[in-house]
């Protein structure tokens, strides 16, 4: 269970939340909805103990199990599997009964003696936090989160931004938390996988806090919504599941608009006799009354809704090039062992419009980091044509730099615009006063994306490599994107879950990867879209 009492968080000098208490329960299952910026992710970190309120406190009983937007792990050399088990402390007591077994097997008189006791006692903790069982749990859950034996035999450096994501689910969720934290946790998921999360999710027995702008998971888990009010810092709690929130919140709406109407319309009358009375010396006072009453009629009102802002995004101009812009010949890349791909060939024309296909885990993030100079490829070439410009939008944001505030990574990224200039398009980009001095690091996966695109916008690319480019978007800005992505002059190549997005390509080419196959889009590929 967590406690929050009186809270306040800050971004900057800007209040996300002020005063707010509320409770998370066993059997809880909360959905946490609030425009980009609003500081859902804030409030994630803070409920987890990854961040400190600006006042206020927040207490925890029970374990709690936190998947923030970006989780990042400290040692990539461990191998999945046992990222996974460590949930439970179970990777180290494997290891250390494994070094046990091999002296047990060569040892002999004391140290065999001890060894035999201190595997006793491990194989007991062993049991103890389900052992065996366990095990079979830990895979179980991987297998459905498309985490196949092969992926988790292999250490985490060589997985995608993907593969990575989807470990740490599977190793929040094998946690046996009492709490659960999601922050958009079917991010980087297949369809198939999805639908398992969500009954997952609908048969939990602790309490979670899900944040997700995946409408039928939220739908179809959620029995409490969290509403964070970026316009009145305040949070809404709905004791209700999604449809209902929807109908309830809209009749709020409807009625703090009425009371403000008919405060106002009151207060204007009193104001007015108010006026009228202090021409006469033998009125003041009453006139003073009536000024006072009207005032406090519209202090006590709760604000109206403001409409949400919302990044206004158009992809640049393209800048002049020739016909085709970029082409690459007998792509390779593999982790040690593994073969991600082979021979890959492909040949961007300008103006052309590519979608890559694959399963998770086939290299569809790999190929764009090679195309973009991120990575060198095993074997063959990238060649940029005449002219080239690309635009890089990375699925894990390492185009912005972490420790550069907002400002700098825009100016960095257009060192020849003024800075009015760039001012003004951060401001479009919702980034106004102190947030531009604001590190990257620090921003929610939605102001990420944000920034992200705004680098983009100030590039005047002629071929942009969109990675996964709606993932952590409310659904305003989501269609901010595919608008952008229906106009946009120049070339594109994208990688996504969802199909919407491919649809506003309107795609001409796939590449279908591991194989590299190239063929002509057609309705066939369409499921494909949300399977890989």
């Amino acid at each position: 269970m967590i406690t929050a009492t009186g809270i306040e968080l800050r971004a900057g000098a800007r209040i996300l939340l002020e005063s707010a208490s509320f409770r998370i329960a066993k059997g809880d299952r909360i959905g946490l909805v609030g425009r980009n910026g609003a500081g859902k992710t804030t409030l994630t970190k803070c409920l987890a103990g990854e961040g400190q309120p600006a006042a206020g406190s927040i207490t925890r009983s029970g374990e709690v199990g936190y998947l923030p937007q970006d989780p990042r792990t400290g040692d990539l050399e461990v191998l999945a599997r046992d990222r996974i088990l460590s949930a439970r402390g179970l990777d180290v007591l494997i290891k250390k009964m494994r070094m046990n077994e091999e002296r047990i097997a060569t040892g002999s008189g004391g140290t065999r003696e001890k060894a035999l006791k201190q595997y006793e006692r491990q194989e007991t903790e062993f049991l103890t936090k389900g052992g065996y069982a366990a095990e079979s749990e830990a895979a179980t859950i991987s297998a459905a989160l498309s985490l196949p034996d092969r992926v988790l035999g292999q250490p985490l450096h060589t997985l995608s931004g993907g593969q990575r994501r989807r470990v740490e689910l599977a190793r929040i969720l094998f946690s046996d938390a009492d709490t659960l934290l999601l922050d958009e946790p079917t991010n980087h998921l297949d369809a198939d996988s999805v639908v398992w999360l969500r009954d997952y999710l609908k048969n939990y027995r602790g309490g979670f806090v899900v944040i997700s702008h995946d409408v039928d998971l939220v739908e179809t888990v959620v029995n409490k919504v969290f509403y964070l009010d970026a316009n009145r810092s305040q949070i809404d709690v709905y004791n209700m599941g999604w449809k209902l929130y929807q109908q309830q919140r809209e009749a709020d709406e409807k009625r703090r608009k009425r009371e403000r109407q008919n405060a106002e319309k009151k207060a204007a009358a009193l104001n007015s006799q108010a006026d009228k009375m202090r021409a006469k010396a033998t009125k003041t006072v009453a006139a003073q009354n009536m000024a006072k009453r009207a005032e406090r009629l519209l202090s006590g009102l709760e604000a109206v809704r403001v409409s949400d802002k919302v990044a206004k995004l158009r992809f640049p101009d393209p800048a002049p090039c020739g016909k085709t812009p970029l082409t690459a010949e007998g792509l390779s890349k593999s982790y040690g062992s593994l073969e991600i791909f082979t021979d890959v060939d492909l040949a961007i024309d300008k103006g052309s419009r590519v979608v890559i296909l694959g399963l998770n885990g086939a290299g569809k993030t790999t190929l764009l980091r090679l195309l973009s100079g991120t990575e060198k490829p095993d074997t063959g070439t990238v060649t940029p044509g005449h002219g080239l410009k690309l635009g890089y939008y990375a699925q894990e944001h390492e185009t912005l730099d972490p420790d550069r505030t907002v400002l700098e990574n825009m100016r960095s990224s257009a060192p020849d615009l003024d800075l009015v200039a760039v001012r003004k398009t951060l401001g479009s980009f919702l980034f106004s006063g102190d947030d531009v001095d604001k590190p990257a690091g620090v921003l929610s996966g939605g102001e990420k994306t944000r920034l992200a695109l705004a680098t983009l916008v100030v590039s005047s690319a002629n071929v942009l490599l969109l990675d996964e480019p709606t993932n952590n978007l409310d659904p305003a800005s989501r269609e901010e994107i595919l608008g952008a992505l229906r106009t946009y002059k120049g070339a594109v190549i994208l990688v996504t879950h969802d199909e919407g997005a491919v649809e506003a390509l309107e795609p001409e080419r796939i590449i279908l990867l591991p194989d590299g196959v190239e063929d002509l889009w057609g309705p066939d590929y369409r499921d494909l879209v949300a399977l890989a």
